[in-house]
């Protein structure tokens, strides 16, 4: 079965940066799409960004510019470097995989910003 290991959250000051990092397992190599979601409890959960297996990304256009996705194809791993990072921004991440016939999350990694 698939399964992902995120890491990378915290607690970190407006303004300040994180890098999320996720990782599927080594026995998956057709994956499509990964991407990161993020959800506020009370709210539903959101898309942040994706990127496909040939690099081809997808951003939400309000954190544009200040989020960047990244994949590291032989290590199946995503990343989400995070700048700028402003008190809405706290969430519980998510990290997602999709393949043909399969679609993963991870269980969240939790983002905190805060003076």
């Amino acid at each position: 079965q698939v399964q992902l290991v995120e890491s990378g959250g915290g607690l970190v000051q407006p303004g300040g940066s994180l890098r999320l990092s996720c990782t599927a397992s080594a026995s998956i190599f057709n994956i499509n799409t990964m991407g990161w979601y993020r959800q506020v409890p009370g709210k539903e959960r959101e898309l942040v960004a994706t990127i496909t297996s040939g690099g081809l990304t997808n951003y939400v256009s309000s954190e544009k510019g200040r989020f960047t996705i990244s994949s590291d194809n032989a290590k199946n791993t995503v990343y989400l470097q995070m700048n700028s990072l402003k008190v809405e921004d706290t969430a519980v991440y998510y990290c997602n995989v999709r393949g043909r016939s399969f679609s993963a999350w991870g269980q969240g990694t939790l983002v905190t910003v805060s003076s």
